[in-house]
Parts: structure tokens; sequence; C-alpha cells
């Protein structure tokens, strides 16, 4: 049953069948993985009740963060099987807060030093962290492809299929599976692999993208369909972080 079945008002679920919504676009050849903001500042230093976590990390998704993170965990390790080209994104703001503009406007505790630049909330979550081989940058917007350089990194590698996992929902994840729709990319999100502070934003975001932009997958069907490729989908291309020289680094 689908996450949002609890939400959904009958005559809506008619609605979007009367009007075609909802057909799967399927998984194509050559994807990539997106982890998408999977830092302390959205699930907190520890697992506890969001309420608490909030305390100190006011972006927290709580335990909420934590459950999506231990099927993050297999998402990549079955990525990395396949040597399918791993993306992460994080923030990272100026002390002033100026690069963030008016992202800054919706919050009365947006001043708060948790993520500023340096701080142990802009960290990706150890369990999950980037190796060498992967790509990271910071994002400004909630959009992964807004102000960066994704779209260059996926037309380099010859990507068919964004898989888009982290946080939140309905901002991040939500904004960078949109854009990926609107670059023709099939989107697809991994159900239990993306997580939001608020249960209904996170279904009813989720309902959004199936019937009109992607996929929601269950993990253990996007990790099937991983495994069914042929290794280094994206072909040379593919990231290694080996030098390729054999000349000695300058020092």
């Amino acid at each position: 049953m689908p996450v949002w079945d609890d939400v959904l008002p009958e005559e809506d679920r008619l609605v979007f069948e009367a009007a075609g919504w909802g057909k799967d676009v399927g998984f194509g050849a050559r994807p990539a993985l997106l982890v998408v903001d999977v830092i302390y500042n959205f699930v907190g230093d520890k697992p506890e009740p969001i309420l608490k976590s909030i305390e100190k990390w006011r972006y927290s998704c709580g335990e909420r963060g934590w459950e999506g993170v231990k099927h993050l965990q297999r998402l990549i390790a079955a990525a990395r099987e396949q040597q399918i080209p791993i993306i992460y994104t994080g923030m990272d703001r100026r002390p002033d807060g100026f690069d963030q503009g008016a992202w800054n406007w919706k919050s009365h505790r947006s001043g708060e030093a948790s993520d500023i630049r340096g701080s142990l909330g802009n960290e990706v979550v150890a369990e999950v962290a980037p190796q060498p081989e992967d790509i990271y940058f910071v994002k400004d917007k909630p959009s992964a492809f807004h102000g960066t350089h994704l779209l260059d990194y996926l037309i380099y590698l010859g990507v068919d299929t964004v898989i888009t996992t982290g946080t939140t929902t309905s901002g991040c994840v939500r904004a960078t599976a949109v854009d990926a729709t609107q670059y023709n990319y099939r989107s697809i999100v991994p159900e239990e692999c993306v997580w939001d502070r608020s249960m209904i934003s996170h279904k009813v975001n989720l309902l959004d993208i199936q019937m009109k932009y992607g996929d929601v997958k269950s993990t253990d069907d996007v990790i099937a369909y991983f495994r069914s490729l042929p290794q280094r989908p994206c072909g040379e291309r593919t990231p290694t972080g080996v030098a390729n020289t054999e000349q000695e680094v300058p020092r």
C-alpha cells in the first residue's frame, strides 16, 4: 500500500485515475544516485525523538532521519557494487547568511550557528559518508540543480536516470526530483530513503512526485534495478577518485 493512502481522499484518487496520472516512467540504463543533504543538521547527532532533537538541531527530522539513513546505507552499498556514480550535496552557509538569501526568511531560528561553514551540522552522516570516488558539492537552495554543476556532471556521465534520496521530502528532495524531470531525466525516489520533519508533508509530496513527476519505488526495487545493470553502467567516465597521471603530484 502506498505510504500516502491513508491521507488521500477517495475523490482525489478518482480524479488522478480519470485524468491518467501516476503512470510509471520506468528505469533507464545509466543511473546516478543523489544523496541530498544527509548531514547532521537534518538528523541530529544521535537518534532521538524529533522534538528533543530540534532543541539543538533546528532542521532535524529526528528518529525518522536515522531510520532513513539505515535504508540509505543499503542502497549506497548496492550502488558501489555496480560502480554507479554517487553524488552528494551539503550545506555550508556564510556566518552572515548572505548566501542563503530568501531562504533565511521563513524561520525565526535562521541565525543559529548549526549550519555555519565548518560546523558539525554540515558534515555528511558518517554511516553514509562519501568516498574518494564520489562527487560532493555544496548548494545554496533546495534543488541540487540550482546554481550548481550537477547538470554538467550528469551530461558528462551520460546519465538517463536520477535516483534522489535524502532530506527533506517536501523541500530539497522534491525540488531536486522535479528538476530532474524538467531536465528530461527519469526521476526515481526510493520511498524509505527520504524523510521529512512532517509526516503529512512527506506523504503528500511523495504522492505528487508519483502522480506527476517520477516514480516512487521501494528501496528493494531500486537495489534490484542496480543489480540488473552491468558494472559501471556510465562507462569510462565514471569517477574513480584515483589520479589519472603517473607523474608525482607537486607539493
